[in-house]
């Protein structure tokens, strides 16, 4: 199966290249950084024994879409083997359903059929966000091995000796993971041929309190940056007040950032409901739907990746309002 290569670069060097006399390179495809706005399903697993519907939730408001799964090391039965399951807690209490049962089952069909039709300008499809509550060595190399057995589904690319940004084959799924230095080592160390998932950038540490956070340029294996929505209205969303021009500026410069540094960007977590909402952290809470339906807004104007919530479908209803406006507004 024949597959699409891109490279993520630097803002800064595309303009570089365009001043030069060689012809323009061409328009960046869609899922490059700064291309599309995804939902990002925020924890979309079952706990708590309940939850059970929530990877079904994000795959039925449409693709393409981000889908995250938090990831422990525990056995699925008492006395059995450890394996990745999916879990926000470090504990296991049983019954924790394995990544490979609850995820990569679900979206087999999915990912078959896209493989069927062959490349398309939507791919990837689906970015698996993982969140890795704890990092055994054995919890790493076991889910190397599963996404192993999936690579075929998988967005990868080469492994360069010295990190340097190398093309993407892009597939129907991409995987991205989190900061940690264990799992760079573990997934784009010696031996490493080929990437099979992507790390996020760590931010350059702020010369003052408040001041905005700093991006680092885009490597081989760090691709994407994460932030809570705190660097964007320090108080907090329970705190928050009007949504102003700073707090917009604030947020634009943020992700303009990103962008000259070739990086995805993803904000965390973007509720707004009445009461306690359907087993939601209070502390992402803005108090109401108008209110987070104005950061929505905000975010998909900068140009966000991905922006994380638990009200799925709001936010999806959101987007495609907001995309029928940009359309009518331009004349198609």
């Amino acid at each position: 199966m024949s597959r699409r290569r891109f490279t993520l670069i630097p803002a800064a060097l595309l303009i570089a290249a365009c001043s030069a006399p060689a012809p323009a390179p061409p328009a960046p495809t869609a899922f490059l950084p700064g291309g599309r706005v995804l939902l990002d399903a925020h924890n979309a697993y079952p706990y708590e024994g309940r939850f059970a519907d929530r990877i079904d939730r994000a795959l039925s408001t449409g693709l393409p879409v981000a889908i995250e799964q938090d990831l422990a090391w525990c056995p699925v039965e008492p006395g059995g083997e450890p394996v990745p399951v999916v879990s926000h807690e470090t504990a296991c209490h049983g019954g924790e359903p394995s990544l490979e049962e609850y995820f990569f089952a679900r979206i087999a069909p999915l990912m078959e059929q896209a493989l069927a039709d062959g490349p398309s300008p939507d791919w990837p499809l689906v970015t698996l966000n993982l969140d890795l509550k704890t990092n055994e060595p054995a919890l790493h190399r076991a889910l190397w091995e599963l996404l192993g057995r999936y690579e075929r589904w998988l967005t990868t690319a080469p492994a360069t000796a010295d990190g340097s940004v190398a093309p993407l084959d892009v597939g129907p799924l991409l995987v991205l993971t989190g900061e940690h230095p264990a799992q760079e080592e573990a997934f784009a160390g010696p031996g490493v041929r080929r990437l099979r998932l992507f790390g996020a950038m760590p931010s350059v540490p702020p010369d003052e309190p408040g001041a905005l956070p700093r991006a680092r340029p885009a490597t081989n294996y760090r691709r994407w940056w994460n932030h809570p929505w705190r660097v964007v209205e320090p108080e907090g969303q329970r705190a928050a007040g009007e949504w102003t021009r700073e707090d917009e500026e604030r947020l634009r410069a943020i992700v303009d950032d990103a962008r000259r540094n070739g990086l995805w960007i993803r904000f965390y977590t973007l509720n707004g409901h009445d009461g306690e909402g359907d087993g939601w952290f209070a502390s992402y809470n803005f108090g109401s739907e108008d209110a987070v339906r104005i950061r929505w807004r905000a975010a998909m104007r900068a140009g966000v990746d991905f922006i994380a919530t638990d009200q799925y479908e709001a936010f999806a209803d959101t987007r495609r309002a907001a995309m029928a406006e940009a359309d009518s507004a331009n004349g198609r």
